[in-house]
């Protein structure tokens, strides 16, 4: 069945009055304490993350996403004393994939955020000095692209790699909407416990609230856990500008899957729990290259292998397993062990999920894609779901509360 076209949707329907009050700052002293607004069937009720497992079926299999966020913010301070932060967003084009930009030793370029442009000459080359490492670091101005700066970062010493400069000079990128300084808890508690794979530069919140015991819960339910990889971009924090959906451009982010997690989804019987927005924008993706290779479509390996509309403008008659096993099979014949690719896959009111059955995720921003998926599930119960959450001392955002949905059939 084909997607209805989310094209003319009107951003002012999906709106809320966020109050300042209510976005949480600081994380809770203990992960798993904070509250779940529990979603069925336009049923809903209330609980601690602790208790996740009660709500999920036993043999269901509950996908996390395992990126690892990278400090990002790195502070030059020019010989006037003006201070230019570089944010780092994502790796240019040059590399094939996220690792491949994080391993680079010696120089690496990189498409940034400048603050502080306007203070910045283009030749003049920006230094700094860390003694941890006891290198110089230099910053050089390449280009400027679609808002975005490509910097050429270089340091002096070829046995030290990008991702190891980023720890020892970089600072937590915490979201705008915190509107305060990074502080040293932020290091550990802006990170998932299973954070693996480097390379985002914001968090999967919904993961920061699992715990080992919660883990344990789950085992003893026969709930099976499995792992992916998607790395969040700032695009994340994007809110939709424009009047209608037509007039946005969706940001795409790099994802990585194994061939065996892949397997794993064509063999599960049960529901399958996504973890987060981008543990189901990945999840879905899946759905969606695969059925290209099913269909002769050619797939954008080296751009983007999901394309915004695809979900609303591709004949989607063919099954999710379907999908999947033309994909498995595409990477065996390929010798592929991982699939290393990127999505720009929109997910917005009018798409109908090929996969996933429930999801875990925070509460989000007004007028953001992020509460345009939450109302693709759930039609226009997403006002109940925030209304309540609102009127009953829930958190919002990153470091806030969450809710597990159950999908509307």
């Amino acid at each position: 069945m084909q997607q209805k076209h989310p094209k003319y949707l009107q951003i002012k329907d999906y709106s809320y009055h966020l109050p300042e009050d209510r976005i949480a700052h600081y994380p809770m002293e203990e992960r798993d304490l904070s509250k779940l607004l529990v979603y069925n069937n336009g049923e809903i009720s209330e609980d601690v993350y602790r208790n996740l497992a009660q709500y999920l079926s036993a043999g269901s299999m509950i996908i996390f996403n395992q990126t690892k966020v990278v400090q990002v913010r790195l502070l030059f301070q020019k010989e006037t004393g003006a201070i230019i932060e570089i944010f780092c967003l994502e790796p240019d084009k040059r590399y094939a994939d996220m690792q491949t930009a994080m391993s680079q030793r010696g120089e690496v370029f990189w498409l940034c955020l400048v603050g502080g442009a306007n203070k910045w000459k283009k030749d003049a080359v920006l230094k700094l000095y860390d003694k941890s490492l006891d290198i110089d670091i230099e910053a050089h101005f390449v280009d400027r692209l679609d808002g975005m700066f490509l910097i050429r970062l270089k340091w002096n010493n070829n046995e030290i790699s990008f991702a190891e400069v980023l720890q020892a000079i970089g600072k937590v990128p915490l979201p705008p909407y915190m509107n305060r300084e990074m502080k040293e808890e932020d290091k550990e508690r802006y990170q998932t416990i299973y954070a693996k794979e480097e390379g985002s530069v914001a968090a999967p919140t919904a993961g920061l609230h699992f715990t080992p015991a919660i883990f344990e819960s789950f085992a003893e339910k026969n709930i099976q856990t499995s792992f992916l990889t998607l790395h969040v971009g700032a695009g994340t924090f994007k809110q939709v500008k424009s009047e209608k959906l037509e007039d946005h451009q969706m940001h795409a982010e790099w994802i990585e899957v194994s061939l065996e997690f892949i397997q794993q989804l064509i063999h599960q019987d049960g529901k399958i729990v996504a973890v987060g927005t981008t543990s189901m924008r990945t999840i879905e993706s899946l759905y969606w290259i695969g059925l290209k290779l099913h269909l002769g479509i050619p797939v954008h390996w080296g751009g983007n292998a999901v394309e915004q509309w695809d979900a609303y403008e591709l004949e989607a008659k063919t099954d999710a397993k379907t999908a999947l096993q033309q994909l498995a099979d595409w990477m065996h014949s390929n010798q592929m062990k991982k699939l290393i690719t990127r999505t720009q896959i929109l997910i917005a009111p009018g798409y109908h999920p090929k996969i996933v059955h429930q999801l875990i995720t925070n509460f989000h921003q007004p007028d953001s894609t992020l509460l345009l998926l939450i109302a693709a599930l759930v039609g226009e119960d997403w006002r109940s779901v925030y209304d309540y959450a609102l009127n009953n001392n829930f958190r919002f955002l990153s470091y806030g509360d969450g809710c597990l949905i159950s999908i509307n059939p």
